[in-house]
């Protein structure tokens, strides 16, 4: 089902193959589309990209909102205006990854337009955004006052303490500042408030995964997990020293969870939960997921070790574990990460179980949850083996604890 355009459509930019898979990314309040500008040139290389700026931001006219004397809005109206700009691009079914807002106009359009959506990835997003009495204020504030004092708060809910002086994040709040209509923004935040998408979730039927940052104070990994949880099969990635615009404070991160997901539900691709056909395809995904979950610098480390003799091993364990796998939506993340940590004590493979707690901490596993799986493995597995697992979790907690930016991940995964 298609919608006649309506004009004006809104600001948006194409790159990448015009014969590629369509992946449409929307943007959060507040910021233009150049918040995927990080993750926009890999993206480009496989996918045609359209992002798309909100109604006032960027180069999006206030004026694509209906006419009224206080301009409003609401999450399914700006999901038409996706879908008008979809249709006026040519483009029937779509991949679709949205932070925050964005992700509310995915998530309603994969729960409404279900023939429209091939993948949905949710950023920092929730099927709630918080009581609708603050965004009603929030609105309220700007109308009156202008951007200013949204503005001047809006860093540390964006960015972590230690990125909000970043150069990266001053450019977005100079954007926000700069580029932002405040009747438009007032705007997006009545959509906000309207918007809870919770009773409508197991509608949903893309492939989805859910990325949190764990410092988010806007988003938090409990409304991803409510997200995760109430959609049939969701994944979800949790990143650490990130806040609401994850993507910009931790780029590879959310872009190797992204390439993981497309690759492995592409739009003429099998059903979920059934491998990619070809071994391209199995080792994209693969190797995506494996840096997801890994790191990308221990991967780029085992990848340095390759030799003639391993590198076989090497091609094998991305397309198998990693490709076919790791990339099944029937378990998150987090579960796949219990149950390995568990084998792993079972088996007494400690390097491997060393580099397995940092990867559990990176997919959202919290120190009490290690602790549980790991008081499991003492009934099943044996004491003393829980023993050796004890110790070396208490090391790795406790560095992540001191310091929880991403780690070196140790062991010896090939």
């Amino acid at each position: 089902m298609t919608h006649p355009p309506a004009a004006p459509l809104m600001h948006h930019t194409v790159d990448g193959p015009q014969d590629a898979p369509p992946l449409l990314l929307g943007p959060s309040l507040g910021a233009s589309l150049a918040v995927w500008d990080p993750q926009l040139p890999a993206l480009a290389r496989q996918y045609r990209v359209v992002r798309w700026d909100l109604p006032g931001h960027g180069g999006t006219p206030t004026d694509v909102l209906a006419p009224a004397p206080t301009p409003t809005t609401t999450v399914p109206e700006l999901a038409r205006l996706v879908l008008d700009l979809a249709d006026s691009l040519g483009i029937g079914r779509f991949a679709y990854a949205g932070i925050s807002l964005g992700g509310a106009v995915g998530a309603w359009l994969a729960a409404h337009h279900p023939e429209r959506i091939a993948s949905l990835a949710l950023v920092c997003s929730a099927a709630r955004f918080g009581e609708p009495a603050g965004w009603r204020e929030r609105a309220a504030l700007v109308r009156e006052a202008g951007l200013g004092p949204v503005a001047e708060t809006t860093a540390s809910r964006w960015f972590t303490p230690a990125f909000a002086h970043s150069p990266e994040a001053t450019a977005m709040i100079d954007t926000l500042r700069e580029s932002v209509a405040p009747a438009a923004y007032a705007a997006c935040c009545d959509a906000l408030a309207a918007y809870d998408l919770r009773d409508d979730l197991a509608r949903i039927t893309a492939p989805t995964l859910v990325v949190a940052g764990r410092a988010d104070p806007a988003t938090p990994p409990a409304l991803a997990r409510e997200l995760t949880d109430g959609i049939p099969d969701a994944s979800l990635v949790e990143l650490s020293a990130a806040a609401h615009l994850a993507g910009v404070e931790r780029p590879a991160p959310v872009l190797a969870a992204l390439l993981g997901h497309l690759a492995a539900h592409p739009e003429d691709g099998p059903a979920p939960g059934v491998p990619a056909s070809d071994d391209r395809s199995r080792h994209a995904a693969g190797t995506a997921v494996r840096r997801a979950v890994l790191g990308d610098a221990h991967v780029e480390r085992s990848l340095a070790r390759t030799s003639a003799l391993t590198e076989v091993f090497q091609d094998f364990l991305t397309r198998y574990a990693w490709g076919e796998i790791w990339t099944r939506p029937g378990l998150s993340r987090r579960t796949r990460s219990c149950i390995t940590l568990t084998a792993l004590v079972a088996g007494g493979h400690h390097d491997e179980l060393a580099m397995h707690l940092q990867a559990a901490l990176r997919n959202g596993l919290t120190p009490q949850e290690i602790q549980e799986v790991l008081l499991q493995s003492a009934v099943y597995c044996g004491v003393p083996a829980a023993n050796a697992a004890f110790a070396l979790a208490d090391r790795i907690v406790a560095a992540h604890l001191a310091d929880p930016a991403p780690h070196r991940a140790e062991g010896t995964e090939k």
